[in-house]
């Protein structure tokens, strides 16, 4: 095992024991925790009809853009499977099952595993959707996985889902209030609650990189200037459709969330900044001359990639998603 090799696996030992006493900080009693059946039409009440009809009746003045980002946000939360096996194989940690890592693992994925259980039931009674073509889009994702550039580091790996859950807290919200404006409040608190538990989830792995980063301040200057270098890409970004490639129908999902204003180029810089703020990079101290490169280029990559965001135009309307009935 090289030096920094070990080195990762001496923090992340020292980052699990952390990870075990903040568990209850940042994910919540199982028990008491919300539940998709606390949202949907109760199958076994005499009102199950009437409530199904509400709920569609208040489905169908959902815009069409925003329609394909919820079936866009579901798929993406549905191939849960590929993000956990991701996470288990990570370098450094230690995987008994009763470890920081393993059991971090384990219940932030029955957490979130509750995200896509909820949106698609909800998509499946709302009459909007051909679910037999968002099917095939998710088991497509998950059969094809990802490559978001962490490899097996862990240093890595905390700065993209810091990223990400930030990300999807912002998206999961601002659909909850367009799907607000255009009558459907049941919509809202759904992915209100969603966007709750990853702003929940957020602050988990950026509170574990602020451990990092006090013990081994260098590494994670490197990595984090590395994961800005490659910018982060969503994990839907292989996002496809029957007879389409691989990521081609990403970019239209994103053009979609721009038009919105679910998830725009501007949000992407606005966490970078927060990530910059919350682990204090600008004040940082004993870094070495390549952290201290690595430091200056993130510090100025914000205001680059503002003036790039700023000239971007709104992608035009001109693509009919399969997922999307009639």
């Amino acid at each position: 095992m090289s030096f920094f090799a070990e080195k990762r696996r001496e923090v992340m030992l020292h980052i699990e024991k952390y990870m075990l006493e903040m568990m209850d900080t940042y994910l919540k009693p199982i028990d008491t925790n919300w539940q998709p059946s606390d949202f949907l039409p109760d199958s076994t009440s005499e009102t199950f009809y009437q409530d199904i009809r509400i709920l569609r009746d208040n489905a169908k003045d959902l815009s069409y853009d925003l329609v394909a980002v919820l079936v866009g946000d579901t798929i993406t939360e549905e191939a849960l499977p590929t993000y956990e096996s991701w996470l288990a194989m990570v370098e450094g940690p230690s995987m008994a099952e009763d470890g920081g890592w393993m059991k971090w693992n384990r219940h932030w994925t029955a957490e979130e595993n509750r995200h896509g259980d909820l949106l698609n039931k909800y998509l499946y009674l709302s009459g909007r959707v051909d679910m037999r073509q968002m099917e095939i889009s998710t088991q497509y994702l998950i059969a094809d996985g990802f490559d978001i550039g962490t490899g097996h580091d862990p240093y890595r790996n905390f700065i993209y889902t810091s990223f990400q859950e930030l990300a999807t807290n912002i998206s999961h919200r601002r659909v909850a209030s367009l799907a607000k404006k255009d009558g459907d409040t049941l919509l809202s608190k759904m992915c209100g609650v969603i966007a709750s538990d990853e702003a929940r989830h957020a602050k988990a792995y950026k509170d574990f990189m602020n451990r990092i980063f006090e013990v081994d301040p260098n590494e994670a200057m490197l990595a984090f200037e590395d994961m800005m270098r490659k910018k982060i890409v969503m994990p839907a970004h292989f996002l496809r459709e029957v007879g389409l490639k691989i990521g081609q129908t990403f970019g239209h999902f994103t053009d979609a969330a721009q038009r919105l204003g679910v998830y725009t180029a501007i949000d992407y810089v606005d966490i970078m900044q927060q990530l910059i703020i919350d682990w204090k990079i600008e004040g940082m101290r004993d870094l070495n001359e390549a952290g201290e490169k690595a430091r200056d280029y993130i510090m100025n990559l914000p205001s680059r990639l503002l003036r790039v965001a700023e000239r971007m135009k709104n992608p035009s309307i001109d693509y009919k998603f399969t997922w999307i009935a009639g």
